[in-house]
């Protein structure tokens, strides 16, 4: 073990997409345990389109990152230091303790990992927050039956590949809209999608729905916005639920969007269209990860993670996003398992 501990603090407050430039890597000195604390070591962090908001300060419901904060995030490593009786030298820890090679936490921060499930990396991808909000999104939210058409954005991600997955297992038929041949290839081809469109191809959306959702749209899982959800909102069901999880299309925008006010769909259609947060199903997150640990197992749901190496890659990784270079959950591995 090292005497200090790298870091990743926000540089400044990025004016658009982020810029490399916006964060700096840090040494300082290596945190000791207190009483009732557990000293661990990261091995993957994640990054997420959320932060975005957090670093621009438009995250209301959670604190804002300021310039010189360590950036935040959720993590997942090894105990290699306890000092309470709850928690032992070896144990997997997924929390959020940010951007960082080690980190000193209270004995109660986060939750257990069980390895035996899976690999430690799923406790930031399938069996973590992207599986627990494409899980509870879809069913609490979206609630589709069998046979009605589920249409999800960006459905080689880390949520939306779970999404439509998920839509499969139940008997939806199920669309999905993603930004390259690679992409498109893989959620026909691995993820099994009945249709699925590249939005880059054309801005004809309308057109691209119509052919993908020839019967229209009963559930609209959106973690993009912008002009394929326009095209959307035109082609919904009556009684259509829209699950509103991620504005990606907007987070680096530099002025208020504007765009077709279509909410009248909403009326005329008799629609719902609801946002959530992934926090308001905290209590239930053991039975979210049971349900999705078994259909891992069986083969019904599968993964991809695109990993980048290094800590001090981590701001690369994120920008990442915004650019769509990731397949499924982008992670950075800080430290070998």
């Amino acid at each position: 073990m090292t005497a200090f501990n790298r870091q990743i603090q926000l540089a400044a407050k990025p004016f658009g997409v982020p810029k490399e430039s916006d964060f700096k890597l840090v040494e300082s000195p290596m945190p000791e345990p207190a009483e009732g604390q557990v000293l661990v070591r990261t091995n993957y962090l994640t990054v997420d389109p959320y932060m975005r908001g957090l670093i621009s300060g438009a995250k209301s419901y959670q604190k804002p990152v300021r310039p010189g904060d360590l950036m935040v995030g959720g993590t997942v490593g090894r105990v290699i230091k306890s000092r309470t009786p709850g928690r032992k030298e070896g144990d997997v820890v997924v929390g959020y303790w940010g951007w960082q090679e080690y980190a000193a936490i209270s004995g109660d921060h986060g939750h257990l990992f069980d390895t035996k499930l899976a690999p430690m990396s799923t406790g930031l991808g399938v069996l973590g927050m992207p599986g627990l909000t494409a899980y509870f999104g879809l069913t609490e939210i979206g609630k589709p039956k069998a046979g009605e058409t589920v249409l999800v954005t960006s459905a080689a991600g880390a949520v939306g590949s779970i999404v439509g997955q998920i839509a499969k297992i139940i008997g939806c038929r199920v669309a999905g809209c993603a930004g390259s041949k690679e992409k498109i290839d893989y959620v026909l081809g691995e993820l099994g999608l009945d249709a699925a469109f590249n939005y880059k191809d054309t801005e004809n959306h309308l057109g691209q729905i119509r052919e993908a959702c020839p019967a229209g749209v009963d559930v609209y899982f959106d973690n993009v916005g912008g002009t394929v959800s326009d095209a959307a909102l035109l082609k919904i069901n009556q009684g259509a639920r829209i699950v509103l999880c991620g504005q990606i299309d907007q987070y680096n925008a530099t002025e208020m969007p504007t765009g077709p006010r279509l909410l009248f769909q909403l009326i005329i259609k008799g629609a719902r269209m609801e946002g959530f947060l992934v926090n308001q199903f905290v209590d239930r997150r053991d039975e979210a990860v049971r349900k999705l640990a078994e259909w891992l197992k069986s083969g019904r749901l599968k993964y991809r993670e695109t990993i980048t190496d290094g800590i001090e890659n981590a701001p690369k990784a994120f920008i990442g996003l915004f650019k769509g270079e990731n397949i499924g959950k982008q992670l950075v591995r800080v430290a070998k398992e």
